[in-house]
């Protein structure tokens, strides 16, 4: 009888193992309550700074987002796009992908200030990051999820690796999702973190060949409505006006919804990063309309490719360090 019981006892443990192990990584497991015990009010910290911050720009939101789809993008999720430059250090902000362009990096300083305040040298920036893209999801209409934690900052940067590993506006089809692979994530993760571009902005630079010379050939690129088009070149000149801005889904700009797969249906994305999810693959195109037909469903998988990408490689246990500036490592 007691063999028996011991037996039950396993199998009961054993059933709950995959829930524990998760967001097992290498080197290490991620969870939701990682700081239940020595920083508990750390998430009702990150909302509140993330939430006056987006109340004060509501471009924040998309700006902090998009901070943690590209640090995750290099070197796995570890803060390293945070690091300044240094004597040792060159950093990622200076990489074609974030210079310009990143942003709201203040509001990560304010939030690391907090949290030094409330349990010193407890909290990483790399977790602050993956909260903070939550919270910003959430407060603009998008899903929530819980977020694992227990990731530490990394010592170092790699401009190269900014430079090579994040999806660039002009890359083909085939290239972006190489470049989602080597992360390992798949096609489904990529047209639903596409998604984020429901909210946020991009610079004429950005998208100016579409409207004057998409393939070298001195034309317009044809996947693009013509009168949108002509809209966009009334503020998007051939030369000049590089950072004027636009929004990526003009519909419903700071709202995040599913109109930005409508967008893509109706040949109104405005990057052609986006249009090709809908141009240069069928099978992102039957995403791209389930997405568009289905809020719920577009919702469901976004919280899901974002706690994988949040999974990407993290530093954890005794690997990296916990910064007290998430702007510099910490001097030993």
């Amino acid at each position: 009888m007691a063999c028996f019981t011991r037996f039950a006892a396993l199998l009961s443990f054993l059933a709950l193992v995959p829930l524990c192990l998760s967001a097992k990584t290498m080197g290490g497991y991620l969870y939701p309550q990682f700081y239940d015990h020595s920083c508990p009010r750390v998430q009702e910290i990150v909302k509140s700074v993330v939430a006056k911050a987006v109340a004060r720009e509501a471009r924040t939101a998309a700006s902090l987002l998009r901070l943690h789809f590209h640090d995750c993008f290099v070197k796995g999720c570890d803060a390293s796009l945070l690091l300044d430059s240094t004597g040792s250090i060159v950093s990622e902000k200076m990489s074609n992908p974030n210079r310009n362009s990143a942003r709201r990096f203040e509001v990560l300083d304010e939030i690391k200030s907090a949290l030094e305040k409330e349990c010193p040298h407890t909290v990483s920036c790399a977790d602050i990051l993956a909260l903070a893209a939550r919270d910003s999801t959430v407060l603009t209409g998008g899903p929530s999820w819980e977020v694992p934690l227990g990731r530490r900052d990394s010592r170092e940067a790699s401009l190269s690796g900014s430079n090579n590993n994040i999806p660039a506006p002009n890359n083909t089809f085939q290239t972006i999702l190489t470049k989602f692979k080597l992360q390992g994530l798949d096609i489904v993760d990529l047209v639903a973190l596409s998604g984020s571009h429901t909210i946020g902005n991009s610079r004429c630079t950005s998208f100016r060949q579409r409207l004057y010379n998409q393939t070298g050939n001195g034309k317009p690129d044809f996947t693009l409505d013509q009168s949108y088009a002509a809209q966009l070149r009334g503020r998007c000149p051939r030369s000049g006006g590089d950072q004027n801005l636009f929004f990526l889904d003009f519909v419903s700009p700071v709202h995040f919804d599913n109109s930005y797969f409508k967008n893509l249906l109706a040949y109104k994305g405005l990057l052609n990063s986006d249009q090709i999810l809908v141009t240069q693959n069928q099978a992102s195109m039957e995403l791209v309309k389930k997405y568009a037909e289905n809020n719920e469903l577009f919702f469901e998988q976004f919280a899901k490719s974002m706690v994988k990408m949040g999974n990407v490689s993290p530093l954890t246990g005794s690997r990296g360090e916990i910064r007290k500036n998430c702007r510099k490592i910490n001097s030993h």
